[in-house]
């Protein structure tokens, strides 16, 4: 059985600028960046800065 270590930090959210949390999960090398104001959301992998997963209600993809 593996223990998950999660730190946790209080950050600015970069799409809304109030406070978010960002957790570095250190046995799959992510880290998460969320923002429960605006639902922000953005997944990258620590090692290579690569982006996994995100969400940023009002920011255009185009």
């Amino acid at each position: 059985m593996s223990v998950m270590h999660e730190t946790v930090h209080t950050v600015r959210c970069p799409n809304c600028g109030g406070w978010g949390e960002r957790y570095y999960q250190a046995a799959n090398h992510q880290t998460r960046t969320q923002c429960p104001i605006c639902d922000y959301l953005m997944v990258t992998c620590a090692r290579t800065g690569r982006v996994v997963e995100a969400y940023a209600p009002g920011i255009s993809a185009f």
